[in-house]
């Protein structure tokens, strides 16, 4: 139970190897990924991380060798945090940035296909905000965490 097979330190290091790589993989799958899963989104997340188990833990299955690989991914996890919190830099790396859909009524279809955001998904957006077409738009951004930001044009003055 508390007998491991490998050092510690390669618990560690195996641990940040796997979610150094998890964090690149997630942020090029783009940020509609993060927050807007999906059935087939998540079946993916639990799957992979079924996937990742053996290649941190080296094939030990001791009780110690979980509990170490479980408090550096915690440890990890808080020093990306706080180094995103402290670096625009690094923030803009981890996190991303909100991207510009659409601007005073005008769509850029460029950066939906970089940000793989379907017209179907915008459409959804837009009804959600009260929008019937992107001429109603004032701007709708793709937000770090995934989520469309739509904001109504101002209702334009009446003209006699």
């Amino acid at each position: 139970m508390l007998n491991m097979t490998l050092p510690w330190w390669e618990f560690v290091a195996r641990g940040g190897i796997v979610y150094v790589f998890l964090i690149v993989v997630i942020r090029i799958s783009g940020k509609r990924q993060i927050g807007q899963l999906a059935p087939f989104d998540l079946v993916l997340l639990l799957v992979l991380s079924n996937a990742v188990q053996n290649s941190m833990n080296g094939g030990d299955n001791s009780l110690l060798g979980g509990l170490i690989s479980a408090t550096s991914l915690i440890a990890i996890n808080y020093f990306v945090g706080f180094a995103t919190f402290k670096s625009k830099r690094i923030e803009a790396i981890v996190e991303g940035r909100p991207q510009l859909i659409i601007h005073n009524g005008k769509l850029y279809k460029d950066t939906m296909a970089k940000m793989h955001l379907t017209d179907h998904e915008l459409q959804s957006a837009l009804r959600q905000a009260g929008c019937t077409c992107v001429d109603d738009v004032h701007s709708a951004v793709l937000e770090n965490n995934g989520v469309l930001s739509v904001t109504k044009r101002k209702a334009r003055a009446e003209t006699e």
